[in-house]
């Protein structure tokens, strides 16, 4: 099975609604940080605006942003980064009745029919996910030589050895192009490998060593002391884990930072706009999403991430967005926040990194 991208389908712009559009409005920003009234707010979907007679696609559109023209282009900014001259386009409709068409079913399949009538048409831990990993391994090949491959991880990854060793794997051999995580995967991965714990639990034995409670402590405090991670996987001799195969492959990294954080790392941004700001910037050269088990860290990226990509040559393409995680409730919770193009499996994480290595061959 070799992977070939879904094809885009553009609007028909010689339809009488596009056609008879009016222009979109635009209403300069009078203070830095405020938008505009009856501002639009862009989503996950093309979005076209019909300026001067023509039908503009926005380059970089994500959720909850407003549409800003800036030298003949539609770009997407956060309210939050609008300044004082910024042309913001307004208008609530979205079927040209304001110049703003968003087209939602772009990548649409129309050639697999459903019944009326099936069982199991949500996803849930009884669903079969088999093809779904054959399918992910051929996106994943096909990706490291055209596309961009960011992974969002929980700390769960960092717990298990095999999950640890597969993961590096795919780092080594080209399948991961930026990681967004927080402070705890990267402590108790490198935790693991300096002591061989993840809070103070062997993790291949799964047992707990005595004062394995201070493991994570101490490793935070060997890397401060040695002023970065680069620097104590040098000192300290570290030659496994996920930390050490993205900083041995120079792959970007975020660490977001949060109220609860232990120490925390030093290459962790504790400054939660400087993390988003931070984060988007891998999610806008990301051509596929993967999310493991970290709900907060997957709402968000999901909420920064379009169903599509324009690529330099013009062409749009999907971007492909999966979630995995052991419970339902966090698949299906980032559909209801509005990234309705994620796919979802359900299945531990640990188990998920393995197989899929496998599946690559790297592991």
């Amino acid at each position: 099975m070799s992977f070939e991208l879904k094809p885009y389908r553009k609007p028909d712009f010689n339809e009488k609604k596009f056609i008879e559009a009016p222009d979109v409005k635009i209403v300069c920003v009078e203070k830095d940080g405020v938008v505009p009234d009856d501002f639009h707010a862009t989503s996950i979907f093309p979005e076209y605006f019909k300026v001067n007679g023509e039908w503009l696609c926005a380059t970089q559109s994500r959720m909850d942003c407003v549409p800003v023209l800036e030298e003949g282009k539609i770009l997407s900014k956060e309210a939050r980064s609008v300044k004082k001259g910024d042309k913001v386009i307004i208008g609530r409709s979205e079927d040209c009745e304001d110049g703003i068409y968003v087209h939602n079913n772009g990548f649409a399949d129309n050639t697999s029919a459903v019944d009326p009538f099936a069982f199991r048409k949500n996803r849930s831990r009884e669903t079969s996910f088999s093809k779904e990993y054959d399918e992910i391994c051929e996106l994943l090949k096909y990706e490291r030589d055209n596309g961009n491959i960011l992974w969002v991880l929980g700390p769960a990854l960092s717990f298990d050895r095999n999950a640890r060793d597969a993961f590096a794997a795919l780092v080594n051999n080209g399948y991961v192009d930026g990681v967004c995580a927080g402070n705890a995967l990267a402590t108790h991965d490198l935790e693991a490998a300096y002591l061989h714990t993840a809070l103070g639990q062997n993790i291949y034995t799964q047992e707990n060593v005595h004062n394995g409670h201070y493991h994570h402590l101490e490793t935070i405090n060997k890397v401060r002391g040695d002023g970065s991670i680069k620097e104590f996987i040098k000192n300290k001799n570290i030659d496994n884990g996920i930390m050490w195969a993205l900083e041995k492959n120079d792959i970007p990294y975020v660490l977001a930072g949060s109220i609860r954080d232990d120490g925390p790392l030093p290459e962790v941004t504790g400054n939660v706009y400087e993390a988003q700001d931070r984060m988007r910037k891998l999610t806008d050269q990301a051509t596929t999403v993967i999310c493991l088990a970290t709900m907060l860290h997957t709402i968000a990226i999901g909420n920064m991430t379009p169903s599509y990509r324009v690529m330099k040559d013009g062409n749009i393409r999907q971007i492909y967005f999966y979630v995995v995680d052991i419970s339902e409730f966090m698949v299906n919770k980032l559909a209801d926040r509005g990234s309705l193009s994620s796919r979802s499996i359900i299945t531990n994480v640990q188990d998920f990194v393995a197989k899929v290595g496998k599946g690559l061959e790297v592991y």
